[in-house]
């Protein structure tokens, strides 16, 4: 696959994780911009390894794979990514009880500062998406 093919591939992969009618949430596409003028190659290797080549892989659903990835950010109490992958994961499928039950998972692995950070960054979210995680937990 040349680079431009590469490049298209991981594009496409990338969108199907990118809900793109809400301005004020974090997306790939803003990240990319912002990398323009000082590492625009950074936000290319992102599009074509982690969604062209990760992402694409066979094995796991969008959905799973956000999953895994918002659970390795809370780890790693990376809030900003964490912010952006929470949006991906909403748009991949999952809920906002199934986020926010990932993190109680992670409270003997992680401790309770980084779920308490991640609720926080998980909270602004809900909220920018209009959702909300007590209030789905209710109706099931």
């Amino acid at each position: 696959m040349n680079s431009t093919d590469r490049y298209q591939h991981g594009l496409d992969k990338l969108m199907e994780y990118t809900l793109t009618e809400n301005k004020e949430i974090s997306t790939h596409l803003k990240i990319s911009d912002d990398l323009k003028d000082i590492a625009p190659d950074v936000a290319k290797f992102i599009i074509e390894f982690g969604y062209g080549d990760i992402y694409s892989r066979s094995g796991l659903t969008n959905k799973q794979r956000a999953q895994i990835t918002i659970a390795s950010l809370v780890t790693q109490g990376t809030e900003p990514q964490l912010e952006l992958h929470i949006n991906t994961g909403l748009t991949a499928g999952l809920t906002p009880v199934e986020i926010v039950e990932s993190f109680i998972q992670l409270i003997p692995y992680t401790g309770f500062p980084r779920i308490l950070n991640a609720l926080a960054v998980a909270k602004r979210v809900f909220a920018q998406r209009g959702v909300s995680a007590v209030s789905a937990a209710k109706e099931q």
